[in-house]
């Protein structure tokens, strides 16, 4: 399982280091580098959507390596060289990286019903760590092998890793139940933990696609701007990890809410604004926000979910309908630097964005359960176990 979820994000740090190089190569435009970081969000929520008919078909296990499988796919087409090659690679890594997504959640609720606080925070953890992994290596390996298609493509690797490890456990289950987020539709706890999801994703995907840039706006070359989002990348294992186990143990999560998310706004301000002396910090604390923030949403995916079949129902709509709203954000963020040619106003819709995520998840702290089985209102649901 941690070596799957080390595959759920190098596919998309990767290019926010490169983009530079890759808008040089192809004559890729801002608006053009826009849409390359917002495609893998509108394709994870798509991939969600589709995880219904998946688990119905293939099972949870079968799925997670049908995933790994399109991932491994993905990146290798990236190595073509060709725009067209570029998006459709990323599409389609996206696509895996939404099963993966979906799956796990649900496969924790199963396997470790009585550990979900602490094994939620080792797989995003781990996660936050491949991210890391491949915004911090991209510019180094494209120096040394000279070329920016070799560079993204060479993480189809450790994905080819995966699969073949997965390969045991995708045998040990045939189809499964699938995700029934209809019910939930109707839920209002549903909405707020979907809520809180999206909005918080988007910021990371921010990061991913504009950090690099920004920062070199700043006056960083290349390198050490992607160091220094590689650094903010990797200081989100432990914020994920700690504010995951220690979040699942109080039974109520509102002071998560506000706590970390302010952190992330704080820390954000200063890396992009503040003064070079307070660079690191700035980074450390970006970067264990918006772990913090990752952590906490999917635990609260496992919390508020009565048991593992709600819990894949609530994952598929929470990123579904989240990443279809979160990949807004890097396409706003983008759009705000080419209309102001700075990042002032991005930054402000940066931070208006955390805003809004802690008023929509502010109501899904508290200590409730929602089924996919059948209808129960807010009131009348079972209080989290803590």
């Amino acid at each position: 399982m941690m070596l799957v979820a080390f595959n759920l994000r190098p596919a998309l740090s990767t290019v926010g280091p490169l983009l530079g190089e890759i808008r040089a190569s192809t004559g890729l435009t801002t608006a053009g580098a826009a849409a390359l970081t917002t495609l893998p969000v509108l394709c994870l929520g798509l991939a969600c959507a589709m995880a219904a008919p998946v688990i119905r078909r293939l099972g949870p296990d079968r799925g997670v390596l049908g995933g790994m499988v399109l991932i491994a796919a993905g990146l290798a087409l990236r190595g073509f060289g060709e725009t067209s090659t570029l998006f459709a690679g990323t599409a389609i890594a996206a696509l895996g990286i939404g099963f993966g997504n979906v799956l796990l959640p649900a496969l924790v609720k199963r396997d470790f019903p009585h550990q979900g606080g602490p094994m939620t925070g080792l797989y995003t953890m781990t996660l936050c760590l491949g991210a890391a992994a491949g915004a911090g290596a991209a510019v180094p390996v494209q120096e040394a092998v000279g070329s920016w298609t070799t560079a993204l493509a060479v993480w189809a690797v450790p994905a080819v890793i995966a699969v073949i490890a997965w390969w045991p456990f995708s045998r040990r289950s045939g189809p499964g139940r699938p995700p029934e987020a209809g019910k939930l539709l109707r839920n209002p706890l549903a909405w707020q933990v979907t809520a809180f999801m999206g909005l918080q994703s988007s910021l990371a995907y921010i990061l991913f696609g504009w950090l690099p840039l920004l920062l070199q706006g700043r006056g960083l070359d290349p390198f050490h701007a992607g160091l220094t989002a590689s650094f903010t990348t990797l200081c989100q294992a432990p914020g994920a990890l700690v504010v995951a186990m220690m979040a699942a143990r109080a039974r109520d999560q509102r002071a998560w809410i506000v706590g970390i998310p302010a952190l992330a706004a704080v820390a954000f301000l200063v890396l992009a604004f503040g003064p070079d002396a307070l660079r690191v910090p700035g980074a450390i604390g970006l970067g264990v926000g918006i772990g913090g923030c990752f952590g906490l949403a999917l635990t609260l995916i496992v919390l508020r979910a009565a048991d593992a079949a709600s819990a894949a129902g609530l994952s598929a709509m929470a990123q579904g309908i989240g990443y279809a709203f979160a990949a807004l954000g890097p396409l706003a963020f983008g759009l705000a630097h080419e209309a102001t040619g700075g990042w002032g106003l991005a930054g402000i819709l940066f931070v208006a964005i955390i805003g809004a995520a802690i008023t929509a998840g502010l109501p899904a702290g508290r200590p409730r359960t929602v089924s996919a089985a059948e209808q129960t209102s807010p009131r009348a649901s079972v209080p989290a176990e803590t």
